[in-house]
């Protein structure tokens, strides 16, 4: 990626994607030239968690809003320390931030950390190639002296693909830290920080957890050093098929039949782990508006969703496994997508979305003091 800044909203700027279809607009953010996947996300809300969410490295995040950027950026709203798309594709950013917490603008957010955008797409058009076509990997070029159309089409092509990528260990933390409960501590989890977002932990020290949140290089030993009273695997980017070592950590943690959570990437973890296979969807699931329902209770949830791989297992019945049997517990009722898992004999679950829902959606917060729940049972 090569950026800069000066005078962006002015500078032309093309969208090239791998199968040679081309959109035009202006630079947004920094100007130069990025690359990655073409996703997109149906929020119409939440920009700020979504540009900051791990699971986004090396995508390129179309939004299908057309107005974002209204209420600026703040310090408080952000799920880690940095921006992590690839690149953002916006119809009409605001001229304007206005918003009583807002602290700049979302461009200059964008400049500032270097990530190149492009505005001024009709992204409607590009939303509807891309559910046809299948998310696949583009470049943005911006600045004054563009390469012709065929040079960048072959950078497109040669710039890595997303299925084989193994990708948590370049977002995950390097060192152990923690999240202390918040009021009286009821109990410790070791959380495996594949991409983590910064709610989630939040999410579990307000249930009285304390969470020491592990590289995802961290081993067995490393987990049970702390103690724990459950064991969670968190969300991530990349395909879960090159995540050997976090599904050899968890089926170590299955075997102790320590309490154990997943959320996105842990779920994929988990599947993994129970012998299931993965696989990349088309286009992938991303947003805050999904339905899923928990086949437990019968009860639909509007839920908020960042993944393009899934869990092949099977929906019509309880499946036999190394650490006993297993069922799929939630299904997006858009097309029958994996959504969750569940052992039957032994303290174990996982979702593939993301019941911290920052910003929104809470329809699945009650995921948490499930998790809760299975440590109480635990300890009794």
């Amino acid at each position: 990626m090569t950026t800069s800044t000066r005078g962006a909203d002015k500078v032309p700027a093309v969208l090239v994607l791998e199968d040679g279809r081309i959109f035009r607009g202006r630079a947004y953010g920094a100007v130069g030239e990025t690359f990655g996947e073409a996703v997109f996300s149906t929020g119409m809300t939440g920009y700020q968690e979504t540009l900051t969410d791990p699971s986004y490295h090396r995508q390129v995040v179309v939004m299908t809003a057309p107005h974002v950027g209204n209420t600026g950026v703040n310090d408080e709203d952000p799920e880690s320390s940095r921006i992590w798309v690839s690149g953002y594709v916006v119809r009409d950013p605001a001229r304007v931030s206005s918003n009583w917490r807002a602290q700049r603008s979302l461009d200059e957010e964008l400049a500032a950390q270097g990530v190149v955008g492009i505005s001024g797409v009709d992204t409607r058009a590009l939303t509807r190639h891309l559910r046809e076509s299948g998310a696949m990997r583009v470049g943005i070029f911006s600045g004054n002296a563009l390469p012709d159309e065929g040079t960048m089409l072959a950078e497109v092509r040669q710039a890595p693909e997303m299925k084989g990528a193994d990708l948590s260990a370049e977002v995950a933390t390097k060192e152990t830290y923690v999240v202390p409960a918040i009021g009286t501590k009821k109990f410790t989890v070791a959380a495996v920080d594949l991409g983590i977002k910064g709610m989630t932990p939040h999410r579990m020290a307000e249930r009285g957890i304390e969470v020491h949140v592990l590289p995802a290089t961290a081993t067995v030993e490393d987990v049970y050093a702390v103690n724990p009273d459950g064991v969670f695997f968190s969300n991530g980017p990349g395909d879960p098929a090159t995540a050997d070592h976090p599904v050899s950590v968890m089926r170590a943690v299955l075997e102790r039949r320590t309490p154990l959570f997943g959320i996105c990437f842990g779920n994929q973890i988990l599947g993994r782990a129970l012998g299931f296979g993965t696989y990349k969807l088309k286009y992938g699931h991303r947003g805050i508006n999904q339905p899923v329902q928990d086949r437990t209770t019968g009860k639909v949830e509007v839920t908020a969703h960042n993944h393009g791989f899934a869990v092949d297992a099977p929906l019509d019945k309880v499946s036999d496994t190394p650490f006993g049997r297993a069922e799929v517990s939630h299904v997006c009722l858009n097309d029958n997508v994996v959504e969750g898992l569940q052992l039957l004999d032994q303290p174990a679950f996982s979702v593939q979305y993301h019941p911290e829902a920052a910003a929104g959606p809470h329809d699945a917060a009650y995921l948490f003091d499930r998790f809760v729940s299975l440590m109480e049972a635990e300890r009794a």
